[in-house]
């Protein structure tokens, strides 16, 4: 039996570690900072893109691919967004290996690339570039593209899945005819972000704005959903920017309108990664192991066999087969676990680890008596129900589950989160983690003294503040109303 997992209470960062690494969803790979995500995790990830692209495709967006290489050139022509990636580019220079006089491989020096290319931090300049070409006139627009893609930022501290080298998203990149419509395509989309991670990761978010200091590099404003995680640090996880005509501008991306007047494009760009399954983790899952939301599970029941002889296995067999059926048709995940190489305890234990959601045991006792054992992995509960119409109590199960694992975030959230008034409180405060609700006098000087001093930053401006007078925090300035401050991942 495999020693049991650190505590959340202990060591947090260990304990998410651990989970991650024992329930077969990532490993280190061979590059410093990169992970492979093994088919268990990467499962989780594609329900993750299923339900996300069904959510864009109903919104009007279309996929499409460009090119993971980004001519420096193209960078550069934004400066504002260039210097905010500059620290993280990853820069091919030369095209070509040859032999080493002293054994192995080289770069042959014959072979420098005439302009050097950027391995994607992000896709705004090699888009904007393609759109000069896309979008002539008003009847082009609104350009609504989708792309899912690997991106490359070189971190120097790397967590599986929270910070990875490189990771995989998807980044939405839309031009409009106007401001308008762009800035109400930034927040249609923030919203579905919003709906996704509370449908389906099970996730409450704070929906804001960030504060200057923490915008998108060349955006006017990023929207952003903002979640906590039961260490009570915040984590960003989805973005949502208007990027005004910045980037029309740099790419010369006009368009003739209405009036038939020439004016540039305004733009839109919004993603989300497999830094959500960090979310996911940390959100969720508890001493045990992983605690997966049903709607994002791989195996959403599982159904384990408990027998003495092959003669016990061929009649639990035959038992359970038409329930399978029944489950499948009603759209459940369902693995039937009659593999006889490990023991049921030894399973138990196994798919409460991965996180599967329900675990149905069935032994010949069962048969005898038509029942069978249900256990919540959500709640660690079991009990004995009738075998006779249990395809549909676990369909409902498996929905209770899902809002049962919201609500126990959301009253996490609201029992860790505190208003205060003076600066002795939120000092005192930020130790214990969580949100703080706080006034700020607006300044980036003292966005970023409070940062010095206590390591929190503001995570956003709610959307749906209340306008309250009061004094800044840290100066005692005015202030008309309070954002949310935290430390994050």
């Amino acid at each position: 039996m495999s020693k049991a997992l650190p505590k959340r209470s202990e060591n947090y960062s260990e304990w998410y570690n651990e989970i991650v690494k024992r329930a077969d969803l990532a490993e280190n790979s061979a590059v410093r900072g990169c992970m492979v995500i093994k088919p268990y995790g990467f499962a989780i990830w594609e329900k993750m893109q299923r339900a996300l692209d069904d959510m864009f495709k109903a919104t009007g967006h279309q996929n499409a691919y460009f090119p993971l290489f980004v001519p420096k050139s193209f960078l550069e022509k934004e400066e504002e967004h260039a210097e905010g990636f500059a620290k993280e580019c990853a820069v091919v220079t030369h095209y070509r290996l040859k032999d080493n006089p002293d054994g192995g491989l080289m770069v042959d020096p014959n072979a420098k690339l005439e302009e050097e290319l950027i391995i994607r931090p992000t896709s705004e300049a090699v888009i904007w570039n393609t759109y000069r070409n896309w979008i002539q006139s008003w009847r082009d627009l609104p350009l609504l593209i989708n792309q899912w893609c690997n991106i490359v930022r070189w971190e120097m501290r790397t967590r599986l899945f929270l910070r990875t080298a490189e990771f995989l998203w998807q980044e939405g990149h839309t031009a409009h005819a106007t401001e308008a419509e762009a800035i109400e395509e930034t927040e249609r989309m923030l919203g579905v972000y919003a709906t996704f991670a509370e449908k389906w990761i099970g996730l409450p978010v704070l929906q804001g704005v960030k504060s200057p200091n923490e915008r998108f590099a060349g955006a006017l404003e990023t929207y952003c959903i903002e979640a906590m995680m039961q260490d009570g640090k915040a984590l960003q996880a989805g973005t949502s920017h208007f990027l005004g005509q910045n980037f029309a501008k740099a790419f010369d991306v006009k368009f003739v309108n209405k009036e038939n007047q020439q004016e540039y494009a305004w733009a839109t760009s919004w993603g989300v990664s497999t830094r959500l399954m960090g979310a996911l983790i940390m959100a969720h899952s508890d001493d045990q192991g992983l605690v997966l939301p049903p709607k994002l599970a791989p195996i959403q029941v599982v159904i384990i066999p408990i027998y003495r002889n092959p003669e016990d296995l061929a009649a639990i067999t035959a038992r359970v087969m038409p329930l399978l059926d029944e489950l499948r048709a009603a759209g459940v995940s369902v693995k039937f676990d009659d593999n006889d190489s490990q023991r049921s305890g030894w399973k138990f234990a196994e798919y409460e680890l991965k996180g599967v959601p329900v675990r149905l045991a069935i032994g010949t006792r069962d048969l005898e008596n038509g029942t069978v054992e249900v256990a919540r992995r959500d709640t660690l509960s079991k009990e004995s129900r009738p075998f006779d119409g249990i395809s549909s109590y676990i369909v409902g199960l498996l929905d209770d589950i899902q809002e049962n694992i919201f609500q126990r975030a959301l009253a996490f959230r609201e029992e860790n989160t505190h208003s205060v008034d003076t600066w002795e409180q939120f000092k005192e405060q930020i130790e214990r983690g969580g949100f703080i609700l706080a006034h700020w006098d607006g300044t980036a000087e003292t966005e970023e003294k409070i940062k010095e001093e206590t390591k929190a930053t503001i995570r956003c401006i709610p959307l749906n503040a209340t306008e309250e007078a009061g004094s800044c925090v840290y100066t005692g300035n005015p202030s008309n109303k309070r954002v949310v401050f935290a430390r994050a991942y």
